[in-house]
């Protein structure tokens, strides 16, 4: 069965890492973030527990 010979996979594998390590994810990493974060301080919401019947 050739799926269990791992030299041409592990060529493929090897090879499409190094593209996606080296090429593709550099290009991805220099976009600039499209929702800068802000300096705003979080809202808090005051919530009241539910008045569950059974209890």
């Amino acid at each position: 069965m050739p799926q269990l010979n791992p030299s041409p996979w592990f060529f493929i594998m090897l090879i499409t890492w190094l593209t996606f390590s080296l090429i593709i994810q550099p290009k991805i990493l220099s976009f600039v973030s499209t929702n800068p974060l802000s300096n705003k301080a979080p809202t808090t919401y005051n919530t009241t527990p539910w008045p569950w019947p059974w209890t």
